[in-house]
């Protein structure tokens, strides 16, 4: 049947089944193909759908092979389906066997291409993973004839195997129109095409005149054309040039989100259309390869995009990249994809067809995209940049090898900006607020001619108001205010670090940052300026660069080993790999070094420690990283250590990284860091570095004076330095559910109905804390954070200023509100009251039952109490219980470690009260009996520094109770069999990025425990947990968890918000996760400025006007390292950064990790300008009352003078007075709050007064 109506052609073909003889009958299931066939200027859809019959398979044609991985869009869609399998028959070992379990989307390929452009093919599967005999074929455009009416439909398999199949149509699933989201009745075409005639790249040299350094004419080729694609919101230009004589096709996409306006030019010529598109950062660019070589035997999905592979250059000579230093001026371009990111194109309107220029135009106005018009638009032509000219020094004196003399000469005869102010102009020129073209001698002669300080202060300046300078010379005559940028003293364990962002495209430079220091940059304090702090990303605007098992992300890894062999320049310092710390590694982080005549990586690498008898990769970088770990030094001390035994059974270690250490070195600790304690009870644990050891120290009543004890297990290398080194410390944190622990519980058997209450409940009390005082106290004190922020925002409360609307205080209780229900939406974090996030430790009395293999699992129809006496022990005291006194808590309970994707992850355990033990508060103590050591269950985890979840909740304890757990045994490492040279350490650091699954595992786990019908028992759930705690091992084995493409997920639940995914491949879930999403409502945060300030605090003093002076300059300097800060990480507001309750940042790190970082990155800016407000205040102590109080109130009421006076601004320029605050714009309020204690305490002291 052959039909059209309205644009809509839908063929359906219903073939007979085929009996062939066959040489060999075979047990064969059948193929069902189908294909779904789309035009794209009208909405057509045809979908055939094909029957394998096992008997159609001869054996005559000569060997078809299958190519290698990809992926893409929609269009048009053909597919295949071979039924069950036929009845049982003997094949000759000899013959090929064809298996609907073998075919690949390349043999699909390269029968159905033939007949028209393929977009997309998919070999589908069910619910149960299992391939089900259907593959779809999508055509885009639909192909001009109707092949699936051949009868038979032969397709050739490897192994020279050919077959018969069915074809049919299937319905049209959609329109292929979308729908406008300001009027759905309104639909555009998925994808628009615009041909253009030419396209200028370049930049703006002036608001009103773009620079055109190269051109590309279509010539009639039809290969430029601009294409808005409604369906993933993105625009997108394919061009083509000829390299080194051989055409290329390559595109450019931006994502609406990224692009604001478009201008389109006023010119003379009627016959033209000219659209000027200005980007801040550069777009993706991407070039294509024939589809043919784009296929992955195992993949069950191929799209065309995954013909397309990313760029990082557009050059004719590629070879000169493979030795060149990344610097910000890349040679002899033929684009600079990196900084030309202004885009002129010109479409002559005669190739114009049905008004769809101004349909384009109608939906980008839809998306708050506006087309405006642009008069008196210039266009130069292009031209080099000179400035390049006068501050660096002549290439060839450069790289060849100079002694120290000629370096003395050199630096008389060419003269160069100091390099602190040099490093500022390329951080201004890499960001795009400065651009080369603009500098003049003019410019450079004036900042050489400055105090070295001021012209510092000057670059920070334009770096820290992130706006466009089209002429730079203004500069010197803008009042830059004093010290604006200048470096305040910073906390003795801080140090200025330099770094840079490497992306495909570019390289961007950062203003210098505090930053906690390391083993390293503690001792080479005096060469910390060499130091440059890199990070590999993707695009500024895309975030982390993620794994990849497809070769069309290969350009961006050659460039990051490029980097990294090559190192960069940046003026006359050339700067080389040293190594990476462990987190870093995770982030794609790793330090360079610029040597000078004495001092190279190499001799920094053997200064800290003897890393020769280490014949792993991993493992050597591993230990290296220990030496960049965020650390606190402990000066003044010699600990005296004693090496003691490990627990040891059965090929596991009980006391895997945990040693002792004596009450009096704690308390020196303690004394030596500022550790705040609610009195003056000892930290249990502290995590620590010490020289080569790791781990963590117990703090022991059987040690004395400054003794520590090291287990074998702890000692990792042999290191040059023996000082004790501190991370982090015990402390209590809540214990909050997240998106798998949930899951997990789910399916042992925990009603859904237990995780909405309990969410339902903290949606409403934290909606009922915005104005209850009470209720805002209980939550607060409850919910703590790992920075324990929340214990300074509860402090806050007690003082007042809730009550009295301070802004501030005002604003950071709606931050709270709004990070709370952000996390509860994205991450199921879901508070439990009765619960703790805590370090574990180990038994040292041996007191705590373990886990024996040889005690039966408790069933759930067992009697309760005989359950409970089969679990294994654990104690668990919290510093302050229901009544603020040390409690132990008693009973079964669950144990878990984030994150936990196996159901014998989460463990049943009793919790028994020790005497023995007392002694340790907020630490869960773990027991070294048993035959397996219990944390080793809990996602393969240890006692080195693991933090583990407690719960205590009757209602969260599941019907199973102590899963059969997943073996954790680690991948057989690999020796390189040769001393290892930083060339290896580089080339793992990239294989690592390339190879990093782990965030892609876990997302896929995720979404699969939603969508198979047994969860996360189904066996590609049980799959994934393994890989997932090989992917976890990665950094220290060198083994990579290769995640095949039969466990990436068919569809995703509609919770994990999947927007780049077609809909048909997204469900609406009705599991637990799913009600969870749909209960939460996101609020934006929107900080308080029209509240008055705290009449308590302005009346407390008679501030004398120097007093205001000095704390208006500090504010400015707190402000100026506030925005650096801000920068770095991509926060959004000042109140993020202080209470570390941060909505967004770049990604760089998970959130979990990110929160610790922000925190430790947080206390060090306050402790630095706490000490420097007592120095200008002249007090000894930051709780100096007498001296600090008026100081601070000064703090306070320069900020709610300049707050004050800028919102008076904001009414004035909009007589209504309301919708005129653009916060982004305001002063920052957080200054005063680096005293907020004294705050509440001088605002009290003041309101007892006024009683009296």
């Amino acid at each position: 049947m052959f039909t059209f109506a309205d644009g809509e052609t839908t063929v359906v073909v219903r073939l007979p089944p085929y009996e062939t003889e066959t040489r060999q009958p075979q047990p064969i299931t059948s193929f069902k193909a189908a294909s779904t066939l789309r035009s794209s200027t009208q909405s057509t859809s045809f979908v055939s759908t094909t029957e394998l019959d096992p008997s159609d398979i001869k054996v005559n044609l000569p060997r078809y092979p299958s190519s290698a991985p990809r992926r893409q869009e929609r269009g048009a869609s053909a597919m295949i389906r071979p039924p069950t399998t036929s009845s049982p028959a003997r094949a000759r070992p000899s013959e090929p066997i064809a298996r609907r379990e073998d075919i690949t989307t390349g043999e699909l390929w390269a029968c159905f291409s033939r007949h028209g452009q393929v977009a997309q093919i998919e070999i589908m599967e069910d619910s149960r993973g299992t391939r089900d005999g259907i593959a779809k074929v999508t055509y885009n455009p639909p192909p001009p004839h109707p092949f699936w009416q051949i009868e038979p439909f032969y397709i050739n398999l490897r192994h020279g195997i050919r077959v018969s199949i069915r074809l049919s149509l299937e319905p049209p699933r959609r329109t292929f129109y979308h729908p406008s989201p300001v009027d759905p009745t309104v639909k555009y075409p998925e994808v628009m095409t615009l041909p253009a005639d030419s396209i200028d790249f370049g930049f703006m040299y002036d608001p009103q005149t773009m620079t055109a350094m190269h051109t590309i004419n279509d010539g009639g080729r039809s290969g430029l054309k601009y294409k808005q694609n409604m369906l993933h919101r993105e625009t997108v230009v394919e061009f083509c040039i000829d390299v080194n004589g051989r055409p290329e096709l390559f595109r450019f996409t931006i994502p609406f989100a990224h692009l604001e306006v478009i201008h389109r030019v006023n010119t003379n010529n009627n016959s033209t259309i000219e659209l000027l598109v200005s980007l801040p950062t550069p777009p993706r660019f991407f070039r294509k390869l024939e589809e043919r070589d784009t296929h992955d035997a195992k993949a069950r999905y191929w799209a065309e995009n995954d013909a397309w592979y990313r760029q990082t250059d557009i050059t004719h000579t590629p070879a000169d990249l493979k030795s060149s230093p990344v610097a910000l001026k890349k040679p002899s371009p033929i684009i600079d994809i990196g900084r030309w990111t202004t885009y002129r194109l010109v479409f002559n309107k005669s190739r114009e067809k049905d008004g769809l220029f101004s349909r384009i135009g109608q939906a980008l106005r839809d998306y708050n995209i506006f087309i405006q018009e642009m008069t008196d638009f210039r266009l130069s032509s292009r031209r080099e940049p000179a400035v390049w000219t006068y501050i660096d020094k002549p290439t060839a004196a450069f790289h060849s090898p100079k002694s120290t003399l000629e370096e003395l000469l050199m630096e008389e005869t060419v003269p160069l900006l100091p390099f602190p102010i040099r490093y500022q102009l390329e951080v201004c020129i890499s960001h795009g607020y400065l651009n080369e073209h603009n500098l003049s001698q003019e410019f450079v002669n004036k900042l050489m001619n400055m105090e070295p300080a001021k012209a510092q202060d000057i670059l920070e300046y334009v770096a820290n108001q992130e706006k466009r300078i089209f002429d730079p010379l203004e500069l010197f005559s803008l009042k830059i205010i004093k010290s604006s940028a200048s470096r305040p003293p910073i906390p003795h364990y801080c140090a200025y670090i330099r770094s840079a962002t490497v992306t495909p495209s570019t390289i961007y430079f950062n203003t210098p940052t505090v930053e906690i220091s390391n083993r390293v940059i503690r001792h080479y304090a005096e060469y910390a300026d060499r130091c440059l702090r890199v990070r590999f990303t993707d695009e500024k605007v895309e975030g982390k660069i993620y794994s990849t098992d497809k070769d069309t992300m290969d350009e961006v890894f050659t460039r990051v080993k490029r980097t990294l062999r090559n190192g960069i320049t940046i003026g006359d310092r050339h700067y080389e790999f040293l190594a990476f710390g462990n987190s870093q590694f995770r982030e794609n982080g790793a330090y360079f070094f610029a040597p000078i005549h004495h001092l190279h990586p190499q001799h920094i690498r053997y200064w800290m420690g003897d890393f020769d008898e280490i014949p792993y990769v991993a493992q050597y970088a591993a230990r290296l990283g220990q030496c960049f770990s965020t650390t606190r030094a402990i000066i003044g001390t010699r600990p005296k250590d004693e090496e003691v035994e490990d627990v040891e059974r059965n090929g596991y270690i009980f006391t895997d990284g945990v040693a002792k250490i004596s009450p009096f070195l704690a308390q020196f600790i303690m004394s030596e860091l500022g550790i705040a304690r609610p009195s003056t009870e000892l930290p249990s644990v502290f995590q620590f570095r010490y020289g080569g050891c790791k781990g963590i120290l117990t703090v022991s009543p059987d040690l004395t004076r400054q003794e520590i004890t090291i287990r074998r297990s702890q000692y990792k290398f042999a290191a040059r330095t023996e000082t004790l080194e501190i991370i982090r410390w015990s402390q209590f944190a809540a214990a909050n559910l997240n998106r798998q622990i949930i899951v997990v519980l789910s399916a042992l058997g925990v009603p859904d109905d237990v995780f909405l209450k309990k969410q339902k409940a903290q949606l409403a009390n934290l909606e009922l804390a915005m104005n209850n005082e009470q209720m805002a106290l209980a939550m607060l004190q409850k919910d703590i954070d790992p920075n324990q922020m929340t214990l300074a925002v509860a402090g806050m409360i007690l003082d007042g200023f809730q009550k009295f609307q301070e802004p501030f205080m005002m604003s950071i209780l709606r931050l709270w509100r709004a990070w709370c229900i952000k996390y509860l939406k994205e991450k199921a974090r879901i508070t439990i009251e009765k619960g703790a996030f805590v370090f574990g430790c180990v038994d040292e009395t041996a007191t705590l039952r373990g886990h024996f293999n040889d005690t039966p699992v408790p069933k759930p129809d067992e009697d309760y109490d005989d359950r409970v006496k089969k679990l294994p022990e654990v104690f668990i005291q919290l510093s302050k219980g229901y009544d603020n006194k040390p409690r132990a808590i008693l009973g079964p309970m669950l144990l878990a470690r984030n994150p936990s994707l196996h159901p014998g992850d989460i463990r049943v355990v009793r919790g028994v009260d020790v005497q023995a033990l007392r002694h340790l508060k907020d630490v869960v103590v773990v027991p070294q009996t048993g035959d397996r050591p219990l944390v080793n269950m809990c996602s393969g985890g240890d006692v080195d520094g693991d933090d583990y979840l407690v719960i205590w909740d009757p209602e969260l304890l599941p019907r199973e109770w102590n899963h059969p757990p997943m073996d954790f045994t680690p991948a057989q490492k690999v020796a390189l069999g040769r001393p290892i040279t930083p060339d290896d350490l580089t080339s793992f650091f990239v294989t690592y990025m390339k190879n990093d699954n782990l965030s892609k595992i876990a997302v896929a786990h995720l979404a699969l425990a939603d969508f198979m019908e047994d969860g996360v028992k189904s066996a590609k759930c049980l799959k994934l947990a393994e890989l997932h705690s090989t992917a976890v091992d990665y950094t220290k084995s060198g083994v990579p968890a290769r995640m095949t493409r039969d466990l990436a997920p068919p569809k995703w639940p509609h919770f994990m918000e999947k927007a780049n995914k077609p809909k048909d491949n997204i469900y609406h879930s009705r599991k637990v996760l799913g009600q969870l999403f749909d209960q939460v409502e996101r609020v934006d945060f929107i900080p308080v400025f029209g509240t008055p300030f705290d009449i308590r605090i302005l009346r407390a003093y008679d501030i004398e006007p120097k007093l205001l002076e000095d704390a208006a300059v500090l504010k400015r300097q707190y402000e100026a390292a506030m925005r650096r800060i801000m920068a770095q990480h991509a926060i959004q507001t000042e109140f993020e950064v202080w209470s570390t309750f941060v909505m967004s940042h770049s990604k760089a790190s998970n959130d979990y990790k990110f929160h610790e970082e922000i925190g430790r990155i947080s206390k060090a800016l306050k402790d630095g300008f706490r000490a420097q407000c007592c120095k200008v205040a002249g007090a000894t102590s930051p709780d100096d009352l007498e001296t600090m109080g008026p100081f601070v109130v000064a703090m306070y009421t320069v900020t709610a003078n300049e707050i004050r006076e800028a919102v008076k601004k904001a009414k004035a320029r909009d007589a209504s007075g309301e919708g005129v605050l653009r916060w982004e714009k305001m002063p920052m309020m957080s200054f005063p709050w680096l005293f907020h204690g004294m705050l509440g305490r001088i605002a009290n002291r003041t309101l007892i007064e006024f009683d009296a």
